[in-house]
């Protein structure tokens, strides 16, 4: 596909997702601009970067370390929101600190010290989300977060950090499982995460497939990908 063809079909698609975000948001008496759009460009090249970056769009996110490190070192010169999302090993934390606006993923206390760390080491300040588990049975495989029981202190962690600020939670709901119920979950674990910094208002849910759910449930970031970007290339 050539470039002008590309990028016209990403146009059509960003319009396209542009026009359910104001739907939902308009169906709960919110405003379009109350939501921001992350777009995830796992396995998808910076040249659709740079051509929804044209396009508008901001905010891009990564689920991998070295993908996301490269993608931001190749956009450097733009004026992007880097965001990383996938689950974090204590041993890469401190590398991953060196780009991301946002870590939407930290499920543990020791991820948020070496977070800390590596942000401190870099002379940065990086907003920072807890994941909780939405699944009804919490287990530590799979899409990671944190048991209820865990919230707050892992929270306290990030809000007590010095490199740090504690800005909201994230989740991803069951696959296959009842997006709504999950998503309220997160709305009370959003309650309980005010409780310890009243600025941490950020809600990070809801993807490609549920978006809407997620934003009658208050998310404020709705993390897509497909849905713009198209089914992801094969991996070689």
């Amino acid at each position: 596909m050539s470039g002008d063809a590309r990028h016209a079909v990403l146009a059509a698609a960003l319009e396209g997702v542009c026009a359910r975000i104001e739907s939902a948001t308009r169906a709960v008496g919110r405003l379009p601009h109350d939501v921001t759009l992350v777009v995830v460009t796992k396995s998808w090249p910076v040249s659709d970067i740079r051509a929804l970056h044209e396009l508008g769009v901001r905010d891009f996110a990564e689920n991998k370390h070295q993908e996301a490190e490269s993608k931001a070192a190749d956009t450097a010169e733009l004026d992007l929101h880097w965001h990383f999302v996938g689950q974090i090993q204590s041993n890469k934390a401190t590398r991953i600190a060196s780009y991301p606006d946002m870590v939407h993923s930290v499920d543990s206390v020791r991820v948020a010290q070496r977070l800390d760390a590596g942000a401190s080491s870099h002379d940065r300040e990086i907003d920072c989300l807890v994941q909780v588990s939405l699944d009804e049975e919490v287990s530590r495989g799979g899409r990671g977060g944190v048991a209820w029981g865990e919230l707050e202190t892992v929270a306290a962690a990030l809000d007590g950090a010095g490199a740090l600020r504690l800005a909201g939670v994230m989740g991803v709901a069951p696959p296959g499982g009842d997006a709504i119920s999950a998503y309220d979950r997160l709305s009370q674990a959003s309650r309980i995460v005010r409780a310890i910094s009243a600025s941490a208002t950020i809600v990070s849910a809801g993807m490609s497939g549920d978006f809407e759910d997620a934003i009658r449930a208050g998310a404020t970031h709705v993390r897509v990908g497909s849905a713009i970007l198209g089914q992801r290339p094969a991996l070689r």
